[in-house]
């Protein structure tokens, strides 16, 4: 089994307006995830360095962050960043440009988990519909410009309040969203924004919201996860595919 979650920090800063990296990796460390994503990991300005610091990572934790960074002091890309525990191998990592009125991106690290290779790739979506709808048609275009090799699970905020959503179709036939549940804003959630993606290969087993004190205060989202099994499915023949078919 595997556990997968997201959670948007906020820049570590909380909703009593303080800067507290350990408070972040409290709730990390909470939710007993293997793989999580995180947003908005980094500052906004200047040389955007990251608020979660690896050594403390390391000192506090049980994970080791994805190396995505390509800026001295940060861990992520665009504020994406990838926690894996450490006794999880990491085979690649991709970074994606995203389109946008603003700097945007998401990234992607193929792993080795109980001797299972699986792809997972992050995200944080805009706040604009459009450019949303824009940026999952870029994304797909991205994981399938190489073969669809590796069971894969798209995980993040993407800024869509509503399940029926056009953009959330977008993701169909090759991936299953699944909303884990309200998680924004954190102290009275109403909003479904952080969402887990599942290709064939994946049965979602259970889903939720982490719900502590801590994760109530620690940032204006609270994370979410996913219980999933490996299974052996049918899968859509991709276009890459499809053009390489004798």
């Amino acid at each position: 089994m595997l556990k997968i979650g997201s959670y948007n920090i906020q820049k570590s800063i909380g909703l009593d307006a303080r800067r507290r990296p350990e408070r972040t990796l409290k709730v990390i460390s909470e939710m007993d995830c293997d793989v999580i994503a995180l947003q908005e990991v980094d500052k906004r300005f200047g040389p955007r360095e990251t608020t979660l610091q690896p050594e403390l990572i390391a000192e506090l934790t049980d994970y080791k962050p994805v190396p995505l960074a390509i800026r001295e002091g940060s861990i992520g890309w665009h504020g994406n960043a990838i926690l894996v525990r450490r006794s999880i191998s990491i085979i690649d990592f991709r970074r994606l440009e995203l389109p946008t009125l603003e700097p945007r991106g998401a990234v992607m690290a193929d792993l080795k988990i109980q001797g299972q290779q699986i792809r997972v790739a992050a995200m944080h979506l805009s706040v604009v519909a459009t450019y949303r709808k824009r940026q999952i048609a870029s994304l797909m275009t991205q994981l399938h410009s190489r073969p669809y090799d590796l069971p894969t699970i798209l995980v993040g905020d993407l800024n869509e309040w509503w399940d029926t959503a056009q953009s959330l179709k977008m993701f169909n036939p090759h991936f299953q969203v699944t909303t884990p549940g309200r998680s924004f804003p954190s102290p009275m959630p109403v909003a479904s924004l952080d969402r887990i993606i599942t290709s064939p290969e994946f049965n979602v087993l259970d889903t939720g919201v982490h719900r502590s004190e801590t994760a109530r205060i620690a940032s204006d989202h609270l994370p979410v996860w996913a219980s999933l099994t490996l299974v052996h499915k049918a899968r859509p023949t991709t276009p890459a595919e499809e053009a390489t078919a004798v």
